[in-house]
Parts: C-alpha cells; sequence; structure tokens
C-alpha cells in the first residue's frame, strides 16, 4: 500500500474477525527501538478516557479488543505485534490508530524498513505498507482501522510528530499527567503497580508543541479525511478510576525511558541545589492505576524442621516416569491455568489470532478421523458475542519430536468441523521461515485452519514476566502460576525447552577441528538453526527473570531472506570455526555478544561500553575501573580508539592498581571499551551439566550478573 491508501478488510480476507498488525524496523547497528501504542478514538476523534490508550503499562485495553503481543525477532530486526479482536471492539469506538514513538532524542530517521503489516487471524498476509521521508519525527501513526457502513476498513497514515509522544496522545485526548508519584517500597505479595497522584490532575494539559510534519493523507474516498486532532482548549479525560493514567515517559540519563515514579523523586548530586516548590515536575511514564499481585523477591522462612521436608505442591512432578505421563500431565497442568488465570491465558493465545472472552480447555477428547478417531492432547475454546474460536493442541514434552502425520490429522479434522487452529507445543523453538512440521494445505477447502507453534520455554517465559514483573489479578492467580512455573522447572516434567544441538553436532566440532568440514555441508546448516534456537531460548530465559526485553540481534543485508541467511552463516562456520551471536537487553549501554571458537573450545561474552561525556581520559579510565570492582578480576578491558579499531588491553586484575595501562600512548581519542569474559565451552550435544548448552547459559547468566549490571549507563 501507498501513503493515503484504503481498503476494506473483507475484500482482503474472509477471516478477518480477529487481524494482527505488525511494525517493524530495523538498524544498522541492531540497536534502534520504538515504543508501540494503540489509540481508541470514538466518532469525535478523542479517547473516551484513558484506558483507551493502550501501550507498554497497559498492554490490553478496549474490554480485550486490543492486545500488545511484545516484540518478535525477524531477519533484519524486529517486529511488534498487536492483536486486534474486531468483533469485540466496543461499539463506540470509531476508529483505532496505530502508531509508535521513540525516546532520548532519537528520530525514526535513524531507522531502515520501517513498515507495518497487516494478516488474518490464520496468519496470512494482508497488506504491507512502507513508510517513508520520517527523518525529524520521534513519533509516527503508522496506520488505522476504521468502521464505515458497518465494515472495517484500513488506512496507511504514515504522519509524524517532531513532538513526540507527548504530541500524539494530547492530539487525542490523553491526560498528560505529570505529578510525583509515590510507591510503597515494602517487599509484600501484593504490589502497587502504580502510586497514587499527590495532587488533582490539571483539565487542559499543555499541547507540548504537537507540531506535525507529516502532510495529511490522500485517501480512496472523498469523505474519508487524515487524522486530525483537537486544538489546545479541549477539554481532556481525565478521573480516578481504575483505568490506566497515560503518563509520557520520562527520559533517563542513558536515553531510555524510566520510571522514577516506582522508586521515587531522584536525590539531588551533591553540591546542587534543590528545584524550588513551584518549578515544573519533570514529566513521568505511562503507568496503570489498578493494583496488580506479583510474587515476593524474598521467599519467606520456612517452617520446616529440616530440608528433608517437602513443600506440598498442587502439582507434584516427581511421580513422573513415563513420556506418555509427561505429556499428559503436561498438557493438562498448562491448559487448566490458562482457563483459570485470564491474564496467562490471554498472553499465550492472542498471537494465534483468539479473541479476548471466556475460556475453557480440555484434554484427552476423542475425534473422528475416518476408520480410527484421533485423540489431541488438548482443545481450547474461547467463547466471544456468541461466537467459538477453537484451537486442537497437539504436545510433546522430553525432546520428543512432532509426527508429521499426528499434526496433519489435526488439521484435517479442524478444517472439516470448523475449527481456527492447531497448536503445536514442545521443547522445540521455531524459527523464522523454517517449519518445524511440514503440513499439506488443501486449497480448495474455504475454510482455513492456522498451524502455530509454542516453545515450552516461552511457556516458562510468560508465566514469569506476569507473576514476577507485571502482576496478575488477585493472589489466587499468582499463587497458581508460581505453581505452574515450579511443574514446569521440576526435572522430571520433559518441559525444559531446546536442550539438544542435534545429531550433525559431533561431526561438525570434528570436521571443524580436523578442518575437513566444507562449504556447503547440510550438518554445518543443521547446527547453525539450533545455534539460532539456543540463542532465542537464552533471550526468553533472561528476560523472564530480568523482566525486560531481551532479543536477538539478526544483522544482514536488507532483504535477505532468513534461508540464505542462514546458509551464509553456515559458510562462515566451516571457514572460521566460530557460532557467533548477539542480544540486546532492554536498559543495557551495547550488546552483548557471544562466540563459541569450536577450534580452541572456548566461549567469549563481550559488551563495548560507549566512553561519553567530558573529562581527561585517566579520569575515564579511573571510572570504568571503579565501577567494575565487583567484576571478576579475569575480566578482559580493551581500549577502542577512534580509526584504529582497538588500542591497549589488559585484565582488571593488572588495570586495578594502575588504570593507565589501558590508555593509547599517543594520545589517541577513546571511543570506548570492549569488555570480554572467557570460559571453557561445553562439549556435549545436550543441556547436562558438561554439555554446550549449559555452558552457554551459564556463560550468560555470569557475565550479566557479574559485568553487565554494573555498566548499565555509559562510561562518562
Amino acid at each position: 500500500m501507498v501513503k493515503g491508501a484504503n481498503v476494506g478488510l473483507s475484500a482482503l480476507s474472509e477471516n478477518v474477525g480477529a487481524v494482527v498488525v505488525g511494525l517493524g524496523w530495523s538498524s544498522a547497528t541492531g540497536e534502534g527501538d520504538a515504543d508501540v501504542s494503540v489509540l481508541l478514538l470514538d466518532a469525535d476523534g478523542k479517547v473516551r478516557s484513558d484506558a483507551d490508550f493502550c501501550f507498554y503499562n497497559n498492554p490490553v485495553a478496549g474490554d480485550g479488543s486490543v492486545h500488545l503481543l511484545g516484540k518478535t525477532p525477524t531477519a533484519d530486526g524486529s517486529e511488534d505485534r498487536i492483536s486486534f479482536d474486531l468483533e469485540a471492539v466496543p461499539p463506540e469506538v470509531d476508529k483505532v490508530v496505530v502508531a509508535a514513538s521513540r525516546y532520548g532524542g532519537a528520530r525514526f530517521g535513524e531507522l531502515d524498513d520501517l513498515r507495518l503489516t497487516l494478516a488474518d487471524s490464520t496468519g496470512d498476509g494482508l497488506a504491507r505498507f512502507a513508510v517513508h521521508d520520517v527523518e525529524e519525527v520521534s513519533a509516527l501513526i503508522f496506520g488505522e482501522l476504521y468502521r464505515r457502513a458497518g465494515e472495517w476498513k484500513f488506512r496507511a497514515v504514515g504522519q509524524g510528530y517532531a513532538s513526540g509522544l507527548a504530541g500524539l496522545a494530547t492530539d487525542y485526548g490523553v491526560d498528560i499527567d505529570d505529578d510525583a508519584e509515590t510507591a510503597d517500597a515494602e517487599t509484600a505479595v501484593v504490589q502497587a503497580a502504580d502510586g497514587e497522584a499527590a495532587s488533582s490532575r490539571t483539565a487542559g494539559a499543555e499541547r507540548a508543541g504537537a507540531e506535525r510534519t507529516g502532510t495529511g493523507q490522500v485517501g480512496a474516498e472523498p469523505e474519508e479525511s487524515a487524522p486530525e486532532g483537537p486544538g489546545p482548549d479541549v477539554e481532556v479525560p481525565g478521573g480516578t478510576s481504575t483505568a490506566p493514567s497515560a503518563r509520557v515517559p520520562a527520559q533517563s540519563r542513558d536515553g531510555h525511558a524510566v520510571d522514577r515514579a516506582a522508586t521515587g523523586p531522584e536525590p539531588a548530586e551533591p553540591g546542587t541545589a534543590a528545584a524550588p516548590a513551584d518549578a515544573p515536575k519533570p514529566v513521568r511514564r505511562p503507568r496503570t492505576a489498578k493494583k496488580k499481585v506479583t510474587l515476593p523477591r524474598t521467599a519467606k522462612k520456612s517452617l520446616a524442621d529440616n530440608d528433608t521436608w517437602r513443600t506440598a505442591r498442587l502439582f507434584p512432578g516427581s511421580a513422573l516416569k513415563s513420556d506418555r505421563e509427561r505429556e499428559t500431565r503436561a498438557t493438562s497442568v498448562v491448559l487448566s491455568v490458562m482457563a483459570q488465570v485470564p491474564e496467562f491465558g490471554r498472553r499465550l493465545t492472542a498471537a494465534f489470532g483468539a479473541p479476548a472472552g471466556r475460556m475453557e480447555t480440555f484434554t484427552e477428547v476423542t475425534l473422528p478421523h475416518g476408520e480410527s478417531p484421533r485423540r489431541p492432547d488438548g482443545v481450547i475454546r474461547v467463547e466471544r458475542a456468541g461466537k467459538l474460536w477453537t484451537a486442537l493442541v497437539e504436545t510433546k514434552t522430553n525432546g520428543n519430536a512432532l509426527k508429521p502425520d499426528q499434526v496433519q490429522a489435526y488439521m484435517d479434522i479442524a478444517a472439516r468441523r470448523g475449527y481456527e487452529a492447531v497448536i503445536t507445543l514442545s521443547n522445540d523453538v521455531a524459527l523464522e521461515g523454517s517449519p518445524l512440521v511440514d503440513v499439506r494445505i488443501d486449497r480448495r477447502r474455504k475454510h482455513k485452519v492456522a498451524l502455530w507453534h509454542l516453545s515450552w520455554a516461552e511457556v516458562v517465559h510468560q508465566a514469569q514476566m506476569l507473576i514476577r514483573h507485571e502482576g496478575v489479578g488477585d493472589a489466587a492467580h499468582a499463587w497458581l502460576l508460581q505453581e505452574l512455573l515450579h511443574y514446569l522447572q521440576h526435572e522430571n516434567s520433559g518441559c525444559h525447552g531446546f536442550q539438544n544441538m542435534g545429531a550433525a553436532w559431533v561431526p561438525v566440532r570434528r570436521g571443524i577441528d580436523e578442518e575437513t568440514l566444507c562449504q556447503g555441508d547440510a550438518r554445518a546448516l543443521e547446527v547453525i538453526e539450533n545455534w539460532e534456537r539456543l540463542v532465542r531460548q537464552v533471550c526468553l530465559r533472561l528476560g523472564g527473570e530480568l523482566g525486560q526485553k531481551v532479543l536477538p540481534v539478526q544483522r544482514a543485508r536488507r532483504g535477505a531472506d532468513p534461508g540464505a541467511r542462514r546458509t551464509e552463516l553456515a559458510d562462515h562456520l566451516c571457514e572460521q570455526g566460530r557460532l557467533n551471536a548477539e542480544i540486546r537487553i532492554e536498559g543495557t549501554p551495547g550488546v552483548l555478544g557471544i562466540t563459541a571458537d569450536l577450534r580452541t573450545g572456548k566461549l567469549r561474552t563481550s559488551i563495548e561500553v560507549p566512553a561519553e561525556g567530558a573529562g581527561y581520559p585517566l579520569a575515564r579510565a579511573k571510572r570504568l575501573v571503579r565501577r567494575l570492582s565487583d567484576a571478576p578480576a579475569d575480566l578482559h578491558i580493551e581500549t577502542l580508539v577512534d580509526g584504529r579499531g582497538t588500542g591497549p588491553r589488559g585484565t582488571l586484575e593488572r588495570l586495578r592498581p594502575e588504570p593507565a595501562d589501558i590508555l593509547p600512548k599517543d594520545g589517541a581519542q577513546i571511543t570506548g571499551f570492549r569488555l570480554s569474559l572467557f570460559k571453557g565451552m561445553g562439549a556435549g550435544r545436550g543441556s547436562a551439566e558438561t554439555g554446550f548448552i549449559r555452558s552457554v547459559d551459564d556463560a550468560v547468566d555470569r557475565f550479566h550478573a557479574q559485568v553487565v549490571a554494573h555498566v548499565d549507563a555509559p562510561v562518562a
């Protein structure tokens, strides 16, 4: 589509009761990012209340009709996906605006391949809109879904705001609240996800200079016009309901959005005067006002006499003996918790096109299929406004592979019975452009069935995010999720995620060691695919533990398909004997690099820290060494020098007494420092104590805890 074009959804597909919109971009450095937001507008072009502003602290809006699904890695960047249940959008909502914003002075012109994609409930792509000419804008409306004569339509907008999220939100009537908030610092099961406002809101928040740089759209239909914002005198909604308070993000020193409301006001630095009482308060990051329940960070003291007493568990895992028992128990446990904890069930099904509604789950259901009835491991049904959405579930545990004939049979059954999806759930991790199971699609059938895959690592990740970081509706739900998490992580559950580098691992290692591995060897490609699966699982695990976005960075030529990219990486593996990966952790100053050198048997984890700000080179070196006071003594530090790459290097142990040793002798300009740790690499292909997978997990965990956590801001 081109800017200003519009199209009716029903003309594109029959399955548009629910759609998924993807906002994507890429950058040469892999560091570009933006925050997605959605606004639900009435006939006057305004939000009805702050609850109609859907963003990172309010990922569900419109009675569950809009759900932010988070970021998904793509071949050349990442994509934010948003699920829309159009049949559930409140009738008074006339238009839904899809936008994104950048922070810390960043502009969309710094990103490449800005795009919006639209897919139906089966996952089939319907439309694509490439956005251009957005050099100086920090907020951008990509497109909008709107009603016209009882039908939903989509318009490609591409309109920018130089004033950022504040200008965009204020134009649509969102209350910009910059009052200070207080937060409860107690570590308890019930934690406030939002402090209460310290004073009343102002009824007409300032426009914050909402100057648009985009031009109006040129619609194909004369009666449709570009979105128009209100004037500065329009009253904006406020109130004290449990809906989210839409406040604009504050900025941290490193340019990332931070939430000072959760930690209280930032103390003044020594030697500086406190701000006067009537000084304008800094703008705050949006937060939800609804209280949420999370787990306490420290466990209560046990009342057991000794360590041999085992806590009674709702889902015991110790009695599991066979793979069949593991599959049956795991399926029943997960589906049961999905039905009982709405936030969790919605997290796992929204990405598959399921509506937001009443969910019921079933196990061991018998369905007719020729002369031999089939029994899928589970069934998920969601009821919304009298309509049913149904998915069949096929589960595998303990590294067992999915069987193509089983999945094919369930696809055929679902098509005959009018079901919407088949969901496979196993320890494997699906890769873009590389399906786990190849199935035949009968194009003659009018009803289409979507095939989706879910990894056990993703299930664990979503449970961790809810009970440890984001919270759920009540204490009972938090306890259920904790029991689920304990079960999935039990050694007998068989739900441990990707845990085998495959049969090609040993031959490839041997071929690299003997220098007999040739480019084009299919075994090298298999190792590259499994390495990518492992890296994605590392991101899921680390993100769940930290409560932050953790995504793999994939640097590739624009337009390169995933298969071609993996083939190129396989050739590099044959030539250099190394596996390389990069992951970006939200809030860190650089990209965390992972290198597995199969020739030397060493794992290297590293990060490049920029040397920003004023000060003498020696002062910068001293501050860096001071910040790394608790880091391992064998940490390697390299100086990055402008124009010629690396400069002096040394271990932290040697540099602690003599920080000047890391300075270039010729006075060259220092651009940053590279910090690296090395450890031995596991040889086995599995996840045992001496296996390769365990060694990668341990290396990343150690490096993040002992190094990255101490350099969470640029060296100045």
